[in-house]
């Protein structure tokens, strides 16, 4: 199973997403990567966000992890999603770092009506409203896009 850490970074009611297009479908990410090897988890945030959106984070707490299982496809993963707020630069898509085609600051509202990967939108409102029963979601609910 791979690991996948990424970030909730929180400006004005938003959160900070990735917007991709796979096939014919708009898929919204939280900012973050895969590690490389010998990095924790922690350290592969700090590099993914600094190669793909030009920012320096402080990583919190986990804010909950849960699993994307694709049957047949030996394609799971364990998402752990972590708080972070920006300690410096502006966000900007670097392009040669990442195939999102736009970063976007999406409202709350919004985040359990887009696609997400991982389909996280309910669980990271549950989380900003303090309401989260467990920091591990289980399986999340992701259809396949490509």
């Amino acid at each position: 199973m791979k690991v996948r850490p990424a970030v909730v970074i929180v400006k004005e009611g938003t959160v900070l997403t990735m917007r991709y297009v796979y096939g014919e479908k708009e898929v919204y990410a939280l900012p973050g990567g895969n590690p490389d090897p010998d990095e924790c988890l922690p350290e592969a945030l700090l590099r993914e966000l600094m190669e793909e959106l030009g920012v320096t984070v402080e990583v919190g707490e986990m804010a909950f992890c849960g699993e994307v299982l694709w049957g047949g496809m030996k394609k799971e993963t364990l998402h752990m999603v972590f708080n972070a707020r920006i300690v410096s630069g502006n966000p900007a898509l670097n392009p040669a770092e990442t195939t999102a085609l736009e970063m976007i600051w999406l409202p709350f509202e919004e985040l359990d009506q887009k696609l997400m990967y991982p389909n996280v939108g309910k669980h990271i409102l549950q989380y900003l409203n303090g309401n989260l029963k467990s920091s591990y979601v289980g399986v999340i609910d992701q259809p396949f896009v490509q």
